[in-house]
C-alpha cells in the first residue's frame, strides 16, 4: 500500500484572505472555483502547491469563528518548504515587511531544521523551512 497525505484542512475566518496569502507567498494555485454547501453554510477551496499534498481552506457562514489563543506553544502548525536558507530568510523578511507577525526569526532548531515561524492570521502558525 502506498500511503501519502492527500490534503490538510484548516478553518479560517476569511477564506479570500487565506487564499491570497498562500497564493501570494507560497506560489499556491486554486485550480477550481470555491465550493459552497448551502445546507451547511460551508465555503471551501483547495490550494495546490508543487508537491502532491494540498491545503483545504474552510469557512462556515453560520458558525462563529473562534481564533486559537496565541500562546507560547501552539497545538499545531503548517510547515512550508521553500528550498534553501536564502529563500527562508528572504520570504521571512518579505512577510515581516508586509506586516505579518514573525514569531520566530530564521534559525537552526535543536532537531536540525532551518526555519522561521510566521503568524499570518487567525492565530495559525506557518513554519517556513528548507
Amino acid at each position: 500500500m502506498n500511503m501519502k497525505i492527500e490534503h490538510f484542512a484548516i478553518v479560517v475566518s476569511d477564506l479570500q484572505r487565506a487564499k491570497d496569502f498562500f497564493c501570494t507567498y507560497f506560489g499556491g494555485v486554486v485550480p477550481a472555483t470555491d465550493y459552497h454547501n448551502p445546507h451547511t453554510g460551508l465555503h471551501s477551496c483547495f490550494v495546490s502547491f508543487d508537491s502532491e499534498a494540498r491545503l483545504e481552506l474552510m469557512q462556515w457562514e453560520n458558525i462563529p469563528f473562534s481564533s486559537p489563543h496565541l500562546q507560547e506553544k501552539s497545538y499545531f502548525h503548517l510547515s512550508m518548504s521553500v528550498g534553501n536558507k536564502e529563500q527562508v530568510d528572504a520570504l521571512t523578511a518579505r512577510l515581516q515587511t508586509d506586516g505579518y507577525l514573525v514569531k520566530s526569526a530564521p534559525r537552526t532548531t535543536g532537531d536540525g531544521y532551518y526555519e522561521s515561524v510566521i503568524v499570518p492570521f487567525d492565530g495559525i502558525e506557518v513554519e517556513i523551512t528548507i
